[in-house]
């Protein structure tokens, strides 16, 4: 009988332990770290310093390329804004113009997603430097049921799916998905 009723508080306060607030997830996870790579659906302001003609926004399509007058079709996907400019800038070179001087930056961001346990879950426009926090308010707020301390995120990498748990103050990035869960109690 003695060992039931022990066996009985070491559940209870093993439980209760659990209840307490727990710390921030550590950063620098493999879903946080890197610079921005560009993907389907950014649009890039791209320009070609004393050619006019080939300056102008350009959308990466689904296939992960842009197509430039003259050059044609450049790919986008995966790379960042200094490696598709060197890449404009070779076949430039190679082909039309002589000592091109080419920028790349980024117009729009593609969207993030949000789902789960907030009030209205769906695709919104990224901003730099958004945080968890930032949307799920930009999605309406939580619910009453929603778990307001931890989220889970997915986010591709180098065509690589990465999962894993968020701190609601930590960053995302435009494209990926957060899925805010439903609290235990």
């Amino acid at each position: 009988m003695n060992f039931l009723r022990l066996l009985v508080i070491v559940v209870l306060v093993s439980l209760l332990a659990s209840c307490k607030e727990r710390p921030p997830l550590a950063t620098g996870t493999p879903t946080i770290e890197g610079p921005y790579r560009l993907d389907s659906g950014d649009q890039l302001r791209i320009v070609v310093f004393g050619q006019n003609e080939l300056t102008n926004i350009y959308t990466v399509d689904q296939a992960g390329y842009i197509a430039l007058p003259l050059i044609g079709e450049i790919a986008t996907r995966g790379a960042t804004s200094a490696e598709l400019e060197s890449s404009i800038e070779a076949a430039l070179a190679s082909r039309f113009v002589r000592n091109p001087d080419v920028t790349v930056e980024v117009a729009a961001y593609r969207p993030f997603f949000i789902l789960g346990e907030v009030s209205s879950p769906g695709q919104y426009p990224y901003v730099p430097g958004m945080t968890v926090e930032n949307a799920v308010a930009v999605a309406g707020g939580f619910t009453p049921r929603a778990n307001e301390r931890v989220v889970r995120l997915s986010r591709q990498l180098n065509g690589v799916l990465y999962e894993g748990r968020l701190a609601v103050t930590e960053p995302i990035r435009a494209g990926d998905t957060v899925y805010v869960s439903e609290r235990l109690f």
